[in-house]
């Protein structure tokens, strides 16, 4: 009998009155708030102007579920398109099942879609949100806890976790892995957060060094669950998944250091334009044209002219102050 252990809540929605507020969809709210707030910190420290980090992510976030929907679908799709299972559940988000394989990837070109809108350069934008999307992840695996889902191999450890009888579980005491990805995910964020300061990360390898890290990280959590899923080679295909992406990390990390070392000196060029002076603000300040010329204001008149002698005018004009040419562009209009 294990006297130390996790225990599971009972259910994964609480009801407020008529709306159902389910503990998976609010852990990833909540570290999506929580990612969008220090990356806009992070993105104004760079020298980025406030709000930007929200505007991307208007466009990233929904691009991310999207993609770890997808891949949750496709890498399981034995859980919603075999016999005796409904299809329709592959929509119920709620339910679990994101993968962040898919979230990533599909957030990043709602994240570079965004960034070609204001200008801005994606790999600055993703080295301000690297240690938030790692404080999120964090987050959101506590969602797992309220589904009692994604749990390791059978343990009697103090930390271990209580499951329920329940539908695809068996009752007994499993490996937390969802509480040591979280963990794991925080170590993270706090290892990009200093290498970004001790050696000036810039063109994305804050980015890449979180990719890298989690990966490092996923590999083992991965291997210790007991969830179906598919396998290559005896190895879980997220594990082969956190192997090809962590190399490509770090070869991203190497090369990016050779070409483009140091970081953005502008993250956010400023896009506002001077106002154009027109005629009622009053002549402009610019000097003479290179012709000799004054480019604003009528020219002056030539000092040996010789004057109307019916109008007493300078030549040009009539006894109304309009010149000839005004005159007979109103004609022609009348």
């Amino acid at each position: 009998m294990n006297l130390a252990s996790i225990p599971s809540p009972s259910t994964g929605v609480i009801e407020l009155g008529p709306i159902p507020l389910r503990g998976y969809a609010f852990c990833i709210i909540i570290g999506v708030f929580v990612a969008v707030w220090f990356g806009n910190k992070r993105w104004i420290a760079r020298g980025g102007k406030a709000g930007t980090v929200a505007d991307v992510a208007v466009w990233a976030v929904p691009f991310g579920l999207v993609g770890g929907r997808l891949y949750h679908v496709i890498t399981d799709y034995q859980l919603y398109f075999s016999e005796g299972e409904n299809w329709v559940d592959a929509f119920k988000i709620w339910q679990g099942g994101l993968g962040i394989w898919g979230a990533i990837a599909f957030g990043a070109v709602g994240a570079w879609i965004a960034c070609r809108r204001r200008g801005i350069p994606l790999p600055a934008w993703a080295d301000a949100l690297a240690p938030g999307i790692a404080i999120a992840q964090a987050i959101g695996r506590w969602g797992n806890w309220f589904n009692q889902e994604l749990y390791g191999k059978p343990t009697d450890l103090p930390w271990a976790l209580e499951i329920s009888e329940g539908a695809n579980r068996v009752a007994g005491t499993y490996h937390p892995t969802f509480l040591y990805e979280s963990l794991w995910c925080v170590g993270v964020a706090l290892l990009v957060i200093w290498a970004d300061r001790r050696f000036t990360l810039g063109h994305g390898r804050a980015f890449a060094l979180y990719v890298a890290a989690y990966c490092a990280g996923r590999g083992w959590i991965e291997y210790m669950r007991v969830d179906e899923a598919h396998h290559i080679l005896g190895l879980r295909l997220n594990v082969w998944t956190a192997i090809i992406v962590f190399v490509l990390a770090v070869a991203y990390i190497v090369v990016s250091a050779r070409i483009r070392p140091g970081r953005e000196e502008v993250v956010e060029p400023d896009r506002g334009a001077p106002a154009e002076v027109s005629a009622e603000d009053g002549p402009a300040e610019d000097g003479p044209a290179e012709d000799g010329s004054a480019e604003d204001g009528p020219a002056a008149p030539d000092a040996g002219a010789e004057k109307d002698p019916l109008t007493k005018d300078e030549p040009g004009k009539t006894g109304t102050g309009l010149t000839a040419g005004s005159t007979e562009a109103a004609a022609e209009k009348s």
